[in-house]
């Protein structure tokens, strides 16, 4: 009974910065809900995580209104980088998948 009226009391008691910041929830395209991890270009050309797959889909946010009320974020979620890191040890995009690396899609 305690732990519900404690429960019941923290209810109204929710606290938030006045800062403007989200104020909407974030907007954009995120390829993990359609794609996963595929990266089969071979047998899956227009389901493969790739260079080509971002920039389309960057356009149709722009060219099918997404851009216009509020969508502005491409997320690049996983399975662009190589199997192996760099001699320095940092993640790298794939080079066959993502021949521009990310620098290039960024830029795009």
């Amino acid at each position: 009974m305690t732990l519900l009226l404690l429960f019941a009391l923290c209810l109204g008691a929710a606290s938030a910065l006045e800062n403007g910041l989200a104020r909407t929830p974030p907007m954009g395209w995120m390829s993990w809900t359609a794609f996963y991890c595929e990266m089969d270009c071979a047998r899956h050309p227009h389901a493969c995580i790739n260079e080509q797959l971002y920039l389309d889909m960057a356009d149709r946010l722009v060219n099918d209104g997404y851009m216009a009320v509020g969508y502005k974020n491409i997320h690049i979620d996983d399975c662009w980088m190589e199997m192996e890191r760099d001699s320095r040890g940092v993640l790298v995009a794939n080079r066959t998948r993502f021949p521009s690396g990310m620098n290039g899609n960024i830029q795009a």
